[in-house]
């Protein structure tokens, strides 16, 4: 029998050889032995045998070369045989709820042409729906997360819409009355919102302060990107009215960091543009980028060229935060540091995300859907607050989006932190949210490949910055 190459992805990263990986989701070291090992299994398997009389010729000791493939089969780098895919961890019959989107309205004072709510690709069906959540709903939301989170001694809400801001009415009691229950409980509870900013007033400000309530602006960038698609009813950009209410929320709210949210399409590329003035001329503690959801023919979609030019911005941006991380400072570019977090904490993927297992959406109406993207959407649906989950169409929405029926990723060796993709992003695009997203594979791969070596090169050059990772875990 023969020793060949497990599922591995080698990197370098500060001049030393890495490799990720693929079964466990770790990273190790290489010393050059190591590396041989892997370039000699690279180019053919061999038998033990012949591998140590391979390297041996190269100038190496046996005795070294025998431990290193020991060491490089323990942790599953190396293997005997062919190789075969290994299914997913099965997932617990009772998993406790994490979190819950509140989608407390589906209106919104905006009329973005590409919104995935109400744009040309909506799935949402809300006619003769409740617009906005009234408050049993909520109550008995806030009830349902916290019955359902047994054993979690802290829970999160999420307000969202719509435009979350346009029933802050609610809101406020909502707070109100999950702190008590959660007191009453003797657990915690966190919040956050998603905002368009536009109606954020001093009175508003100070309430999300007050309460410590963490908030993401959606905002694509400098006036002439934003008002391209980020418009009212008639036509009005929205930048001018938002700017100085950002300006006085980020003055104001110390309590929690202010993130953004960009959504990138055809009329907001230019990431380091966008980035500069966000981060430095607004003053957004961090931004965070996501191409825009929809079918490949629309006015605002992104092609193939401009996704590269977007993934070469990414590794310049990339290379920024490096030079920042290697001095033990902050950088703004979310997209960096959520992945480096998930590499640091070995994680690997059976589901793309937590959506219909730790979290879960719920609209107005009480309907509880896998997100807040499949909110007031008829064919999601997977139950209301009052009757609770409906078992069978939660385990067929987690049994499609699972990596084990994602053929196609079987033999990527970056699913551990893609999965496949978004389950939502898979039902535009191709009408399933099983469907791996294969019209991202090479892009993740390559924006993947950057992170770990810049993973790499922290770990090498300054290994405490990677300290707050493991922290923000157990935060």
């Amino acid at each position: 029998m023969t020793l060949q190459l497990s599922e591995v992805h080698k990197f370098r990263g500060s001049e030393v050889n890495f490799a990720y990986l693929v079964p466990s989701g770790g990273i190790v070291a290489l010393d050059g032995i190591s590396s041989a090992i892997l370039n000699c299994l690279e180019r053919t398997p061999l038998s033990r045998e012949s591998l140590i009389e391979e390297l041996v010729a190269e100038g190496h000791q046996q005795q070294e070369i025998e431990e290193s493939i020991d060491e490089l089969q323990d942790v599953r780098a190396i293997q005997m045989g062919e190789r075969v895919y290994e299914p997913s961890q099965a997932l617990p019959d009772d998993f406790p709820l994490q979190s819950i989107v509140l989608n407390v309205t589906n209106q919104c004072n905006l009329s973005c042409q590409y919104c995935y709510e109400f744009g040309e690709d909506k799935i949402a069906t809300p006619e003769g729906k409740k617009k906005f959540m009234d408050l049993d709903t909520a109550q008995a939301s806030v009830d349902y997360l916290f019955a359902e989170s047994q054993g979690r001694p802290s829970v999160h809400l999420t307000f969202f819409g719509g435009e979350t801001l346009m029933n802050f009415p609610l809101m406020k009691q909502v707070v109100t009355y999950a702190r008590q229950r959660a007191a009453e409980l003797g657990r915690s509870i966190e919040f956050s919102l998603t905002t368009n900013a536009t109606l954020l007033s001093s009175t508003i400000i100070e309430f999300l302060a007050e309460h410590g309530i963490g908030v993401t602006v959606s905002m694509d960038g400098p006036k002439e990107m934003q008002d391209k698609f980020r418009i009212f009813a008639n036509g009005k950009g929205s930048y001018d009215i938002m700017k100085p209410k950002v300006e006085e929320l980020i003055a104001k709210h110390r309590q929690r960091p202010v993130g953004a949210r960009v959504t990138l399409t055809s009329g907001a590329m230019d990431v380091k543009r966008i980035y500069q003035h966000l981060k430095h001329e607004l003053g957004f503690h961090e931004v965070a980028f996501a191409p825009v959801t929809t079918s490949p023919d629309r006015l605002y979609s992104i092609g193939e060229p401009g996704m590269d030019s977007v993934l070469a911005q990414f590794c310049d941006l990339a290379d920024e935060y490096l030079e920042f991380a290697l001095r033990g400072e902050h950088h703004g570019f979310s997209n960096v540091s959520d992945t480096l977090a998930e590499l640091h904490q070995g994680v690997n993927k059976s589901l793309p995300c937590g959506a219909g297992l730790g979290m879960v959406g719920i609209g107005p109406s009480g309907d509880i859907a896998p997100c807040h993207r499949f909110v007031d959407s008829d064919e999601h649906v997977l139950g209301n607050i009052t009757t609770g989950i409906d078992q069978e169409k939660r385990a067929d929405f987690l049994g499609r989006g699972n990596i084990d029926t994602k053929y196609d990723c079987h033999t990527c060796w970056a699913r551990p932190l893609c999965a496949g993709g978004c389950h939502h992003e898979a039902f535009v695009r191709y009408g399933d949210t099983g469907h791996a997203n294969l019209h991202y594979c090479d892009w993740i791969r390559s924006w993947t490949n950057k992170c770990l070596e810049i993973y790499g090169t922290i770990a090498e050059k300054n290994p405490m910055f990677l300290q707050h990772f493991a922290e923000r875990k157990a935060a």
